[in-house]
């Protein structure tokens, strides 16, 4: 009978076997993408890993969403370095720590509920989009010092090693899931790169990895506003893309365990990881979906995994650097090749008979512009806006008039659909004021006044009617149709509204 070990939660049974081997596993596949991106920032390999150390540990025992891992990510090192280019680390670490700030100020005002907003075709292409950059990041193993693709010896035994750690990720859990098919996968081929002297290419191969404790630093920068004005653009970045592709993850893990993690709570987290990660030499960094779904997959469910790996990356810094820089890239390579494999949504490939043109292209465009770009939070914000674009144009097209004259010769238009900025022109063409009677009633029962260009609308055709000397009545408002009207008592003549104690279903925020 398995033993369950309980941490931090004391609602959720936690295999302590499980965590610890998943976190290890992690830990190894942290090492050449904290390096990496480091590389990408222009900063020393250290910076990447001190940073995946320090947001790794502090969004585990903090974060909103147990499992899900942290550290040093691509999309940060890419806003940054231009930053580090023209004015130098110490910039960056101060940078880092008000985005920090940022963040936690976000969580605590709860916009993580703002996720709701990112609707699934934008997610499809976010998921999709992450897959492709980590396939294509992993191309460059396939490349000598001088960025020529490899030939001959050297190239075959980097595939051979690649197609074996392949095969073994994805046929070792059919035979057993007792230890992650990840960790036995790179084992076996760091085991039979040492025993037979394969002649491949390693993590010290990259840079080397040996380092202490991550050193307390502030930052040596001149505190005025001039540094804040330089910073505070970088840093509204580096908070905004860090929280959606956190909330992000948490929504894809979510999914996956079927459980609800919580966007505030691991927002605040996320600030605290990079103010800390600032402080002790870090880039700072965010959720990394590659690693979280190495994680998840392995069986790991709960914080212990994610604390195991952060700090076995500083035990591989402080003391196993020499062990840890002999570990073959190809093993490294061929699992994070199977995770891009198994982050895309291929079954968004069998939606595209089925879903909506519109939303088939914000799926596309979303995993263009991340892929190409690697600007997450551009590609979420440009998908987002233009969904919000299609559904606006489809609910103005919505608003329907049913015209009917009762036996007194009034004349109704009960209104259906929402009336706002996009339906305006649809809806004041719904009306012939020169030819109706004496009296009209528009009846809202099947509709909502939603914002100022509505209210406007309204004002207008009130207008309309009173100049050739007819009644208008206006019926059915709801409660916030109501206050929305009382609030704008200089637009709209008040007295044309009725039926005061008509109620409608209102969410209350």
């Amino acid at each position: 009978m398995k033993k369950y070990f309980n941490l931090f939660d004391l609602s959720q049974k936690v295999d302590y076997k499980t965590e610890v081997l998943s976190g290890l596993t992690v830990a190894l596949a942290l090492i050449p993408e904290a390096v990496a991106f480091a590389f990408i920032a222009g900063l020393s390999p250290l910076t990447g890993l001190y940073a995946a150390f320090v947001v790794g540990l502090v969004t585990s025992v903090l974060g909103g969403r147990p499992g899900m891992i942290s550290g040093a990510t691509g999309a940060i090192a890419v806003v940054i370095a231009s930053l580090a280019k023209t004015h130098g680390v110490e910039y960056i670490f101060a940078t880092v720590i008000l985005a920090g700030i940022i963040q936690v100020t976000a969580g605590l005002l709860r916009l993580g509920k703002l996720m709701r907003l990112v609707p699934h075709p934008v997610i499809f292409g976010f998921v999709n989009g992450l897959a492709i950059i980590i396939f294509m990041s992993q191309l460059d193993q396939f490349k000598d010092s001088s960025g020529n693709w490899l030939t001959g010896s050297s190239l075959y035994t980097l595939l051979g090693l690649v197609a074996i750690t392949m095969i073994m990720i994805w046929g070792l859990p059919k035979l057993s899931k007792a230890i992650p098919a990840s960790l036995v996968a790179i084992l076996a081929i760091f085991g039979a790169v040492v025993y037979f002297d394969i002649d491949t290419k390693t993590v010290g191969d990259m840079a080397s990895i040996q380092g202490g404790f991550p050193p307390f630093h502030i930052p040596e920068i001149l505190l005025n506003f001039e540094t804040l004005l330089l910073i505070l653009p970088y840093a509204s970045i580096v908070a905004g893309v860090g929280l959606i592709e956190s909330l992000l993850t948490l929504n894809i893990i979510d999914e996956i365990t079927e459980t609800r993690g919580r966007g505030n709570k691991e927002a605040v987290a996320q600030g605290l990881a990079n103010v800390l990660s600032g402080m002790f030499s870090g880039m700072g960094g965010c959720a990394m979906i590659g690693q979280s779904l190495i994680n998840i997959s392995a069986g790991a469910r709960a914080r212990l995994s994610g604390i195991v790996a952060a700090v076995m990356l500083l035990v591989f810094i402080m003391f196993g650097a020499s062990l840890i820089e002999k570990l073959p890239m190809a093993a490294l390579t061929g699992l994070m090749i199977m995770v891009s494999i198994g982050t895309f949504e291929w079954a968004s490939l069998k939606t595209f008979n089925k879903m909506p043109k519109s939303d088939i292209f914000v799926m596309v465009l979303v995993t263009l512009v991340t892929a190409v770009l690697h600007n997450l939070a551009v590609a979420v914000l440009i998908g987002v806006i233009i969904a919000a674009l299609v559904f606006a144009w489809d609910n103005a097209k919505r608003i329907r008039a049913r015209k009917r004259v009762d036996e007194d010769g009034i004349k109704y238009y009960e209104i259906y659909g929402p009336l706002f900025f996009g339906s305006i022109a649809a809806f004041n063409e719904k009306f012939d004021v020169l030819n109706d009677p004496e009296e009209v009633v528009i009846d809202f029962a099947e509709s909502r006044v939603v914002d100022m260009s509505a209210i406007e609308a309204l004002n207008k055709i009130t207008e309309r009617y009173q100049k050739v000397g007819k009644k208008i009545h206006l019926k059915h408002l709801s409660p916030d149709c109501r206050k929305l009207l009382k609030n704008a008592e200089d637009i709209i003549d008040i007295n044309v509204l009725e039926d005061p104690t008509y109620k409608l279903v209102v969410d209350k925020v």
